[in-house]
């Protein structure tokens, strides 16, 4: 069962954010997607702090890990199918244990496959630019073999995120229609309010997601929060289905040094003006914790009262 079309949803927040904070080491290559090796409960513990936290959908820690990824560090094509697949089950374990450790909530619970953008796997910021160098073709094939392993562990659904640019969004689009039972969602890097990292105008990535019967929401995500007004309402002036939002701090990823820079922003300030706009999937992306997504669950189950009482 896929989330309702119409919100409010809860997404979860930073995983790599929330394993640091706990003193984890992720000034690797692979990023978070390391720990899928080194430290698999530790990952499970944080999906289950999202869930105790209020998070409708756990987004899996897939998002940067690759086959090419893991062969340079000497893993098998099978051993990185396994450890992708690992992702999805590790998600799960989690809300299971959520599950059967609140026996009175109803509320469901999705887990939703991580697809990271080719740049991620660079590990040089290029997610933020897009600038890769590789046409739709090569971008299909870069992405068609993850998604086919991640589908094998039957996660309720992708969500394709932090993509720079519609030329990768259509890669990912091909992908999808080879698995036509696979569900998307679909959320991109902004570079303003108004285009994407790589200079698309967010009106027509609207108007091309919109028409993939696959693409179950859209959105933006990784972004700076003082721009996400603007782009959910473009997105949601063109499109019926659910627009996901789930900002950055409104620091700035700096690839050279490896670390954020700039001023944080409490993004769950802007949360109402995002909910007028449009947007009803919510979450955060990097630099946010467990606390913020608790903010989140109030606001939105506050939004939700307001409407049923109209």
């Amino acid at each position: 069962m896929l989330p309702a079309t119409h919100g409010p949803i809860v997404l979860d927040g930073g995983l790599a954010t929330e394993l640091a904070n706990r003193g984890f080491d992720l000034s690797d290559t692979l990023w978070s997607a390391r720990l899928l090796v080194d430290a698999p409960e530790a990952i499970e513990a944080v999906h289950r702090a999202y869930f105790e936290a209020g998070a409708d959908i756990a987004i899996t820690a897939s998002y940067q890990a690759s086959f090419e990824g893991f062969a340079k560090r000497g893993f098998t094509h099978r051993d990185t199918e396994r450890l992708l697949q690992l992702s999805v089950t590790l998600a799960r374990n989690a809300r299971d244990h959520i599950e059967a450790n609140t026996p009175a909530s109803t509320r469901p619970r999705w887990i939703a496959a991580s697809v990271g953008p080719y740049g991620a796997t660079l590990h040089d910021g290029s997610e933020y630019r897009g600038d890769y160098g590789l046409d739709e073709d090569a971008l299909t094939a870069f992405h068609r073999p993850r998604i086919k392993a991640l589908l094998g562990a039957g996660p309720d659904l992708l969500a394709c995120e932090t993509l720079p640019s519609l030329l990768e969004a259509r890669a990912i689009l091909r992908v999808l229609r080879e698995f036509p039972e696979a569900r998307a969602w679909m959320t991109f890097t902004c570079r303003d309010g108004a285009s994407t990292s790589a200079g698309d105008a967010i009106a027509e990535c609207a108007r091309t997601l919109d028409a993939e019967p696959q693409v179950v929401a859209m959105g933006v995500n990784c972004v700076d929060p003082v721009l996400v007004t603007s782009l959910v309402r473009t997105m949601a002036s063109i499109t019926g289905k659910p627009i996901v939002v789930y900002p950055n701090s409104g620091e700035v990823w700096n690839a050279a040094t490896h670390c954020w820079e700039g001023t944080a922003t409490r993004f769950t300030a802007h949360l109402s003006e995002w909910l007028d706009a449009g947007a009803s999937w919510v979450g955060g992306c990097c630099r946010t914790t467990p606390e913020d997504i608790r903010i989140v669950r109030a606001v939105l189950d506050a939004a939700r009262q307001q409407h049923a009482s109209r």
